[in-house]
């Protein structure tokens, strides 16, 4: 019999600042060397549960808790942060905010010198834990020069070396280009086995997780548990559709075929899914959806020609990068962490200046024009939220670019309060922003610059961290916006993302322009895939076991149909 690790009863917990618990009568049984994903939309309660795991409720965030919660048989009310700590890891979705030390061996070390540990035995597990996560060469490195992957697994090694029995992951996959998630989810597969550490996984890309074996799915929402089952169970259940949790694209699109999905079918893992219950109903769906009409052509509304940039002299970032997007276009730039792709959308709001090379803006070189001439025309979202957010409150950070802008008090109000509605953050326009989590920061930066209603918007990673309603709502209001005319360009790790709204892919690794084609023929060819660390989407791998000829059309039929299908239920 396995012991029990983590034993939530009848747990409640109203947060001190909120009217209402965020969490109700959790009952939750976790055991040794087990992995749990826990899913639910933004709000649902889910990382309130992660907290309450590693202590931050109620130490950090203060509230009433009632029922209890023991971890590796000790009641959590009799430890306090420091104990829960040796016993839970938690590895942040933002790396960043976790790191200590100035190299990675420092930050590693850090948790063995708070135990003042003899130097040398620091050393050997310092070497130890930095083999396990394949970060043994980089020991002497600076922790800013890492990528997004890099930085995850110098935090997972800063966790592993005091032993914890418990790791906890924070939406590990949101700042990971597509591959590099993939990678990750293997490491933590990997360190699963050979530990037989329990591992709990927060994430929202159930099907990114679900690449490797998981033993429980557990969905929460409104401060519940709904369900918590096998994957296999959970995927043949209507529950994720009902709590608006994204399925796996390939379960998706047999149930559009008119599929009955059940567990003994497997529908866990592709590999494992018995397509051939349902091949005929995949072929004739295919078959009869109609195709997709061609976008017409506009003139040239923003054109980069041969672009070259570099952050220190002598060594080149951009390597002469030329594309032209068209007005009215929405477009995705993709590519791996480190690629690029970030300091390309710097240099085009003017944030940077090219080392040579020509931005044009509707034909006129604007090479010459200051970052507030263009941010008339240009809007930017960033990728990180601190960066933007220069306010306490919600209502004021979104009213902040009218304001300095002279605009009339009642027209703010009018726009300010239209755009927190379309992002979802209308009910908490009275909010501190501090108070939000890292999906709702990220809304409010998007409304900042949707509320100023520029001519083209370039948003990095839009969708970073939130849950597949919001997702939906502020894409939906992104293609609102762009049937208006504003132009979209959206850098993304997010496949599906860039597939379902973009019909045309730039494609960057290595500070040069490897691909410029449709969505879908980008992720249908190997080498661009392989270069840019992307990821195949699996609807091309069901089309061909399915025995469909024309896998491409497959894919861009169901992106139509799926499209169709959440605007009707919209």
């Amino acid at each position: 019999m396995k012991n029990k690790v983590i034993q939530f009863e009848n747990y409640s917990f109203q947060y001190r600042s909120q009217t209402a618990p965020t969490l109700h009568e959790i009952n939750l049984t976790i055991y040794e060397g087990e992995k749990v994903l826990i899913v639910g939309p933004s709000g649902s309660g889910k990382s309130t549960l992660g907290h309450c795991l590693n202590g931050l409720v109620p130490f950090s965030y203060k509230g009433e808790v009632s029922g209890s919660l023991k971890i590796c048989g000790e009641d959590a009310k009799d430890l306090d942060i420091f104990s829960l700590s040796k016993k839970v890891g938690t590895v942040l979705q933002d790396p960043d905010g976790q790191f200590i030390g100035l190299t990675v061996a420092e930050d590693i070390a850090f948790a063995l010198e708070n135990d003042c540990v003899p130097q040398r035995k620091m050393v050997e597990k310092v070497d130890e834990v930095s083999k396990m996560v394949d970060m043994e060469d980089y020991l002497d490195a600076s922790l800013h020069h890492l990528s997004g992957g890099q930085k995850q697994r110098v935090s997972l090694a800063g966790v592993m070396v005091d032993d914890v029995d418990i790791l906890l992951f924070d939406e590990p996959l949101a700042n990971l280009d597509p591959a590099t998630g993939k990678y990750a989810i293997g490491l933590i597969d990997r360190i699963q086995r050979e530990t037989n550490r329990t591992v709990v996984i927060i994430e929202h890309r159930l099907e990114d997780v679900l690449h490797l074996p998981v033993d429980r799915i557990i969905v929460v929402d409104d401060g519940r548990i709904i369900s918590d089952m096998t994957p296999d169970e959970l995927l043949a259940s209507p529950v994720l559709e009902q709590c608006s949790i994204r399925e796996p694209l390939y379960v998706k699109a047999a149930k559009f075929a008119g599929c009955v999905i059940t567990p003994e079918m497997k529908p866990a893992h592709l590999n494992t899914f018995q397509v051939e219950s349902c091949k005929n109903q995949l072929i004739d769906w295919f078959t009869n959806v109609v195709p997709l009409e061609p976008r017409v052509k506009t003139g040239s509304i923003l054109e980069l020609k041969d672009i070259n940039f570099g952050y220190t002299p002598g060594q080149r970032t951009i390597h002469g990068v030329s594309f032209s997007i068209e007005k009215g276009e929405m477009v995705s730039i993709v590519g791996k962490n480190g690629a690029g792709k970030s300091t390309l959308s710097k240099l085009i709001c003017g944030f940077e200046k090219p080392s040579s090379g020509t931005i044009y803006y509707c034909g006129q070189d604007i090479s010459g024009d200051t970052i507030k001439e263009r941010a008339s025309r240009i809007g930017m979202v960033m990728q990180n939220t601190n960066q933007m957010i220069s306010k306490q409150m919600i209502y004021d950070e979104v009213a902040l670019g009218l304001v300095i802008r002279g605009v009339p008090e009642a027209e703010i109000k009018e726009r300010v309060l239209k755009t927190l509605k379309i992002c979802g953050l209308h009910p908490f326009r009275k909010w501190p922003i501090s108070a939000l989590s890292f999906g709702q920061k990220k809304r409010v930066t998007i409304a900042s610059i949707l509320v100023l209603e520029p001519e083209v918007i370039i948003l990095d990673e839009p969708t970073a961290g939130q849950d597949f309603r919001h997702y939906t709502e502020i894409m939906e209001f992104l293609v609102e916006l762009n049937r208006h005319g504003v132009t979209i360009i959206m850098i993304t790790h997010d496949m599906h993302l860039m597939l379902e709204y973009t019909k045309r892919a730039i494609v960057i690794a290595g500070g040069r322009k490897i691909a410029d084609d449709t969505a879908v023929n980008v992720l249908a060819d190997s080498r661009v895939i392989r270069e840019a660390n992307l990821k195949e989407t699996s609807l091309f791998e069901l089309a061909e076991r399915a025995g469909i000829s024309e896998p491409k059309q497959f894919v861009d039929r169901f992106i139509a149909y799926d499209r169709e299908v959440r605007q009707k239920w919209r």
